[in-house]
């Protein structure tokens, strides 16, 4: 029988050469609900394309300037010019969600930048300041300054009412050619191991996302924000039918950390995790057919004083249900350190029992405004 601990790194290294190996074309960050209401496409492009803005930032930087496929590509209509011009090109769009100026963005828009300048649907330019940012979710919070007019936040949806085939529009300044709203649906959600961050909850739509887009606004047939588009998967950096959004329900408290303490703070349970399958249940013995199975526990934290054990199944926290690993990740880390929480554990001989574990704060996960992770563009 294969050891969990094993096994947990030999599914590590399969996902890695797996993708690869079956051709799926790779992941490249975009640039740049409710059933359907007696409102048409129109009148809710018309009302939301106003709160979207548009980045553009200066990255203060020495040496060589990096590669960038949009400057070396013979096919880019910006083929042969300098890499100091990208300065002043379009980086990607951001959200309106406050009337006093606080902008919504993912963290690869502003990574590493001297000067960020923020420009409104009149033209107006504005500079702003990094409030925070979270590059585990790829989100920020900007603010712009100065003497800054009424804005027109977008408001907040519940992205967890989003239902399959749901129509959403993406608007964004793809490729800087200025304010462009598209139309798609919602393909999929709560995609996670795509390797493109690593806290992922995407909403997967075939709404046209391209360079420039990242940052900007998913938004359902009621004008309300329930995604901030994020990332592609394109075999040459364009748009192929397959976008991904972080969900506003994952997005807006990762927001308002930023905005009270300029960090995030996520819970920590101490575990390593696998998805179940059937096959590791039945080769594992294992007390369920589905969840998230413990496969390591650090020594001393907090699932080890909780009393869990190598080989047991998570199969539900606070009573909702577990189906993968990513989803216990994600909910262990948008949940407080020093809250206890109830995890409900099937065990290879106990059967199915409640644990109480009080979480506590992942190590190293305090993060500043400047970033250092180099992202696709």
């Amino acid at each position: 029988m294969t050891s969990l601990r094993n096994l947990f790194a030999a599914v590590a290294v399969v996902g890695l050469v797996g993708v690869g190996g079956a051709g799926i074309p790779p992941l490249a960050t975009a640039h740049a609900g409710p059933n359907l209401v007696d409102t048409s496409i129109p009148d809710v492009a018309e009302r939301v394309v106003n709160s979207v803005v548009n980045i553009s930032t200066h990255s203060a930087t020495s040496g060589p300037a990096a590669y960038d496929p949009f400057f070396s590509d013979p096919d880019s209509p910006y083929y042969g010019t300098q890499p100091s011009e990208k300065k002043q090109m379009s980086k990607g769009s951001g959200v309106i969600v406050t009337t006093g100026g606080r902008i919504l963005t993912n963290a690869h828009v502003v990574k590493g930048a001297s000067q960020i300048t923020v420009t409104l649907h009149d033209g107006t330019d504005f500079d702003a300041k990094v409030v925070g940012a979270d590059p585990k979710a790829d989100l920020a919070v900007l603010q712009l300054e100065g003497k800054v007019p009424a804005l027109k936040p977008l408001q907040f949806g519940d992205s967890t009412a989003l239902r399959l085939g749901e129509v959403v529009l993406a608007v964004g300044d793809p490729f800087g050619v200025g304010k462009s709203v598209t139309m798609g649906i919602v393909s999929a959600k709560g995609r996670g191991g795509m390797g493109i961050e690593e806290y992922e909850d995407f909403i997967q739509t075939d709404a046209a996302i391209n360079p420039g887009n990242s940052g900007g606004a998913l938004v359902n047939l009621r004008g309300e924000l329930v995604g901030i588009n994020t990332a592609i998967a394109s075999p040459n950096r364009g748009y192929a039918g397959i976008g991904f959004a972080i969900p506003t329900n994952m997005a807006r408290p990762i927001m308002d950390m930023l905005v009270k303490d300029g960090k995030v703070v996520r819970g920590y349970l101490g575990v390593n995790i696998v998805t179940v399958t059937k096959a590791l249940a039945a080769d594992q013995k294992l007390g369920a057919a589905r969840g998230a199975v413990i496969a390591g526990i650090q020594q001393g934290g907090p699932a080890d004083k909780a009393g869990l054990v190598e080989g047991d199944v998570v199969t539900a926290i606070n009573g909702t249900e577990i189906r993968t690993s990513d989803v216990l990740r994600n909910m262990i880390a948008m949940i407080p350190p020093g809250t206890t929480v109830d995890l409900e554990v099937a065990r290879k001989t106990a059967g199915k029992t409640v644990i109480k574990a009080r979480l506590g704060e992942l190590p190293g996960d305090t993060t500043q405004p400047t970033m250092k992770k180099r992202r696709t563009r």
